[in-house]
């Protein structure tokens, strides 16, 4: 009965350190819906270079992503704006430390149905349609139907930038909202799929969702400036008036399987991802 006993508790601690083994090889990512594709595309290569290293991506926003590493619950967040002081006060209390990582660079798309006639469209025009100050295409294009604004929620990184850069004019403390006819789609995907299906829809979204179902905008700096389109070059340039770098931040520098993971999104191989996805590799 003794020797019983024994075999089981040693069976018992067996597999009490294959599962905490288990859990150390397990990578947690969460953030940013403009990143979700991306990181998944790393983790699916990763995972051939790796196979004993299991890696989890989820998205629902910047904001999702750093509440979990703030909270503890991701190794990485997937970040399409930069945590802002606040956020970094709250993890510095919990005894996080948040590390920035830049892995690419992304062009914000402002894309309307292909059958809109509209073609190019400035920051102050933007800003005005956005806000609702502007709230009828024929006051651009001469079309008299009303304009349908689709922008992300507000726990989204893109949501925040947009904001920022186009209604605050780079202000972050400005007042300008989004108008409250604003329709705010719960991903990038769903805003892709309402402008396909929506003549009348103006929306915005990472460089990694445009396809020839929605029409990308040209963007004019001010008034009598050129436009540019949201293209690789250009945001490589900082041509393109509203590019932004995207981020992971972790707590601390990287170690251990983390930091193989962050080494593969800056190699080769990693970068050569963030190009097939349509945004613009760092190296």
């Amino acid at each position: 009965m003794k020797r019983f006993c024994t075999v089981t508790i040693m069976a018992a601690l067996a597999l009490s350190i294959t599962a905490s083994s288990y859990a150390r090889e397990t990578i947690q990512i969460k953030g940013s819906d403009t990143m979700v594709n991306l990181g998944q595309a790393w983790s699916e290569e990763f995972n051939k270079k790796y196979p004993d290293i299991s890696v989890s991506v989820t998205g629902g926003g910047s904001g999702t992503g750093i509440a979990a590493l703030i909270n503890g619950t991701c190794d990485i967040a997937e970040c399409s704006r930069a945590m802002d002081d606040k956020e970094i006060k709250q993890a510095e209390a919990r005894g996080i430390k948040p590390a920035q990582h830049t892995v690419g660079l992304d062009g914000i798309a402002v894309v309307v149905n292909p059958k809109n006639p509209v073609k190019n469209l400035n920051i102050d025009q933007l800003r005005d349609v956005f806000m609702g100050n502007i709230n009828n295409w024929k006051d651009l294009i001469g079309k008299n139907k009303e304009i349908v604004i689709l922008s992300r929620e507000f726990n989204s990184g893109t949501h925040m930038f947009f904001k920022e850069h186009v209604l605050r004019r780079g202000n972050s403390k400005g007042p300008e909202e989004f108008a409250p006819s604003a329709l705010l789609m719960p991903s990038s995907q769903a805003i892709a799929d309402e402008v396909a299906n929506n003549e009348n829809a103006i929306g915005y979204y990472g460089m990694g969702y445009i396809s020839p179902k929605q029409k990308t905008i040209a963007v004019g700096k001010m008034k009598d400036t050129a436009f540019i389109e949201p293209t690789m070059l250009n945001v490589k340039s900082n041509t393109y008036p509203i590019s932004r770098p995207l981020y992971m931040y972790t707590n601390g520098e990287p170690k251990g399987i983390v930091k193989e993971f962050i080494d593969f999104v800056y190699s080769k191989d990693g970068q050569e991802i963030v190009k097939k996805l349509d945004f613009v590799p760092i190296k």
